[in-house]
């Protein structure tokens, strides 16, 4: 069975979402999450992007994932940076741990890899369940709008030391009834024209509505709900090609 965030497209990600990149996001969060004192959690922390500008600022957060090579990367880009958060590896509708957060974080559609739609339920309960009364849900999704299946794109990076790394994606499933795509991702790294690793992915992403989310978060017993456009708070979407954010707030007296 593929995986996806392996050796290669962990590699490609920390070059191409480096540390220091920011999509509007990490300043709309670090915002957001300003006046937060207790424990912050990151859910798909990947490679610390999110993550280390937050401990830059102060901020006390933890974060996990479910790829190894995601994590060996996010704590050599915090050793370097003489920072020591917890990281663990985890899946976001079954981890359980001890701590109750003050706030959980999802930035940039990560959310979105839980292509099925009860382990997306299953996570937002999970959240729910580990934040405390008055903690607040930070997540973004995108909409997907071209769906075209057999569709190919291709992208291509040179590493630090003048590797090659290309990448071929193209759309395998689009399942309407069930809203994901399955898209399959060949990794490929070459040395003085010599192909030296390879890798291929299989690459889930949900799509929900927008209305559909916030009831979805409504359900689970979230509050105050407010959606957000492109990372301008209380922006309400106009197009689909922005990235919307929902920040909720758990009331379970």
């Amino acid at each position: 069975m593929l995986g996806y965030y392996n050796k290669l497209s962990s590699e490609v990600y920390d070059m191409d979402k480096y540390i220091g990149r920011s999509f509007g996001d990490v300043e709309f969060y670090s915002d957001r999450l300003a006046s937060c004192k207790g424990d912050i959690l990151e859910p798909g922390v990947g490679t610390g992007r999110i993550l280390i500008p937050f401990l830059e600022r102060g901020l006390k957060v933890d974060g996990f994932d479910v790829s190894q090579e995601m994590l060996k990367i996010c704590r050599n880009n915090c050793e370097k940076r003489g920072l020591n958060p917890k990281l663990f590896e985890g899946h976001m509708a079954s981890f359980s741990i001890d701590t109750k957060y003050e706030a959980i974080v999802v930035p940039t559609g990560t959310f979105l890899l839980l292509h099925k739609r009860e382990d997306s339920i299953k996570a937002l309960k999970n959240f729910y369940n580990h934040l405390t009364n008055d903690g607040r849900l930070i997540l973004d999704i995108s909409l997907q709008t071209d769906l075209s299946v057999d569709k190919v794109s291709t992208r291509t990076w040179e590493s630090r030391n003048g590797d090659i790394i290309t990448l071929e994606t193209k759309v395998v499933e689009v399942d309407y009834i069930n809203q994901y795509t399955i898209s399959h991702n060949r990794y490929e790294k070459w040395a003085n024209s010599e192909l030296i690793q390879t890798e291929l992915e299989r690459f889930p992403l949900r799509w929900f509505g927008i209305e559909e989310f916030k009831m979805l978060l409504e359900n689970m017993g979230f509050d105050d709900i407010v959606i957000s456009a492109d990372y301008k708070y209380g922006q309400y979407p106009t197009d689909s090609s922005e990235m919307i954010t929902f920040e909720a707030t758990v009331n379970k007296e």
